[in-house]
């Protein structure tokens, strides 16, 4: 299964690790891939060193010298995630390119969409009894890196190797009539989340979230669920089917 750990649920260390350790539990029953984003992180670390933060349609305009501070900032994320987990290894699409990806928009800088997998590197890591912890930048047609949304480059992954995916976010999952709690929708097909979109009662932040998880069913994965990073006990359950929405085809 896939785990797609995004920045809200990294906010504080103690989260983190709490998350970490849940993550680590769910190796009991299933091999599992992280892939990871990192705003908060990217952010601090461009502050620090004095790099303007831009963003256009969500999607942070990434200057070369921004690429740089965005691939030291994942890579030493991954890392830590890696050594929260244990028995894990951080990577990034720079080894042996493991995402390769080409330039989304020119206007964007070095922001790319992530065009292929290397399946069989995760593959022998996961027979080797490793996680795989993959921080989201990917290999350009040119060489050079490119940062790639972390939503869509778990995706990629989980159609890769055909499996499952749960999407770590800060929201229980989708609502029919936000935030009513009884209207939280336990699944959803591509149809009813396309439908709720054009209805309007998917909207906002959640259309992002639900448009990944269906980029990811369009890429081969069986499922794909969106689920809160912020409460204990909830990755089992979604990984379950008992929390969050899973959509399906």
């Amino acid at each position: 299964m896939i785990v797609k750990y995004g920045g809200n649920a990294m906010k504080s260390l103690e989260l983190r690790r709490a998350v970490a350790a849940e993550i680590a539990a769910l190796r009991a029953e299933y091999a599992l891939v992280v892939v990871h984003g990192g705003g908060p992180v990217i952010e601090r670390e461009l502050a620090a060193r004095g790099v303007p933060s831009e963003f256009r349609d969500g999607l942070r305009v990434t200057t070369p010298r921004a690429m740089d501070v965005v691939e030291l900032a994942l890579t030493r994320l991954g890392k830590e995630l890696a050594q929260d987990l244990g028995h894990a290894v951080g990577l990034t699409g720079r080894d042996d390119t493991l995402l390769r990806a080409e330039v989304l928009a020119p206007e964007l800088g070095r922001v790319g969409r992530v065009t292929g997998v290397n399946a069989g590197l995760l593959r022998a890591l996961l027979g080797a009894g490793l996680t795989p912890v993959v921080g989201s930048v990917a290999q350009g047609e040119d060489g050079g890196m490119l940062n790639v949304n972390a939503d869509t480059a778990a995706g990629a992954v989980a159609g890769a190797l055909g499996e499952g995916i749960i999407f770590l976010t800060d929201v229980d999952g989708v609502y029919r009539a936000y935030p009513d709690p009884a209207t939280r929708a336990a699944q959803l097909t591509r149809a009813e989340a396309e439908a709720g979109i054009a209805a309007g009662w998917i909207a906002g932040g959640m259309i992002p979230k639900v448009r990944a998880a269906l980029d990811a069913l369009e890429r081969g994965a069986p499922f794909a669920t969106i689920a809160s990073g912020m409460t204990a006990g909830v990755l089992a359950a979604a990984a379950r089917g008992e929390a969050g929405t899973r959509l399906v085809p």
